[in-house]
């Protein structure tokens, strides 16, 4: 059991650290949180670890301005290998339309976590997204969506994808959200994980 603690408090430092030192664009230290081999998979990138640091970092230089906030976090361990489940909140401020705007969007991080070598690093990261607003920095100002293209997203990132799209982002539509298929999917593939399966897909 000590040595479970130990692997769960190394786990969720990961965790704090990949929020962390992304939204500081500390891109080196961002690296070490991950397995050489690291996917990500988020709304407007699919690919591997270096592909979204390279596209994080290129986004933070040109002034791209998201930031991650975590809550509650649930750790199973087996072995050498781990699920960590954390909630968290994306905030993006952008504009639409030429109107200045905040997206909030809640979900968790589902993490496919292993020890490799005696270190743990991050596998896969696949977000859940759960719900999301979209609200005008300036109450005063005055916004209009186009409903069709909004609809046109799952409900539990649709204000998040209508602005990632505005801004010249290709957005996936079939992301996990609270319930369906798509999640119900990924919690099968975490548990195939933690019984031992080659790969996390």
């Amino acid at each position: 059991m000590p040595n479970q603690l130990e692997d769960r408090l190394a786990i969720r430092a990961l965790v704090e650290n990949w929020v962390v030192w992304r939204d500081a664009g500390m891109w080196d230290r961002f690296r070490s949180v991950w397995h050489d081999d690291g996917v990500m998979q988020a709304t407007w990138t699919q690919g591997t670890a270096d592909e979204f640091i390279a596209m994080s970092r290129a986004g933070f230089e040109k002034g791209v301005n998201v930031h991650h906030f975590l809550g509650g976090n649930s750790i199973d361990v087996a072995g050498d290998r781990a699920i960590s489940m954390t909630k968290m909140t994306i905030a993006q401020r952008a504009e639409v339309h030429d109107v200045l705007v905040d997206v909030v969007c809640t979900g968790r991080f589902y993490d496919f976590f292993e020890k490799r070598d005696g270190r743990w690093g991050l596998v896969l990261r696949q977000p859940i997204y759960e719900k999301d607003r979209l609200d005008p920095v300036d109450p005063a100002a005055r916004l209009e969506l186009d409903q069709a293209v909004l609809d046109s997203y799952p409900a539990g990132y649709r204000h998040l994808a209508y602005l990632q799209s505005r801004n010249g982002m290709d957005v996936k539509r079939d992301m996990p959200g609270v319930r369906g298929p798509e999640v119900e999917a990924l919690y099968a593939r975490g548990q195939a994980w933690l019984d031992g399966t080659d790969s996390p897909f």
